[in-house]
């Protein structure tokens, strides 16, 4: 009898981590798509939020967590590859976040896919700002 309690537990936690990542993604992917400049995913350079000089502790605390709460949103995305949520967009929204080489190669060839920049324009335009530029990759 003992497996059976351990599938139920596995099942519990699996929907509980679900609904986790649907509540993360409905909360956390329009906040960070919408506060992204029109010109992300087509600028030449990118700006650094990091510039600061009186307070480099800030900075580095900040940007642990910045890349935390990017790899959550990517863990995330991916359970929601198989499980009910917006799986690509919450992906594409942890790895926004997050800092690491290749990245904007990465983050162009997401929003290239079929209907991720539709969907990402759709989330701007209900936080009443302008669409994304196209990637020019």
């Amino acid at each position: 009898m003992e497996p059976a309690i351990d599938m139920q537990q596995w099942l519990l936690w699996a929907s509980a981590l679900s609904l986790l990542a649907i509540g993360a993604a409905i909360v956390g992917v329009p906040w960070v798509v919408k506060r992204l400049p029109k010109d992300y995913f087509s600028a030449a350079h990118r700006r650094s939020w990091r510039k600061t000089e009186r307070e480099p502790w800030f900075a580095i605390v900040l940007g642990l967590l910045k890349n935390l709460l990017g790899a959550v949103l990517v863990v995330l995305g991916l359970v929601m590859l198989v499980t009910p949520g917006q799986g690509l967009l919450t992906l594409l929204a942890g790895l926004l976040l997050m800092n690491f080489p290749g990245k904007y190669r990465l983050e162009c060839w997401v929003v290239l896919r079929p209907g991720v920049l539709r969907a990402l324009n759709w989330l701007r335009h209900r936080g009443g700002q302008p669409p994304f530029e196209r990637p020019g990759v």
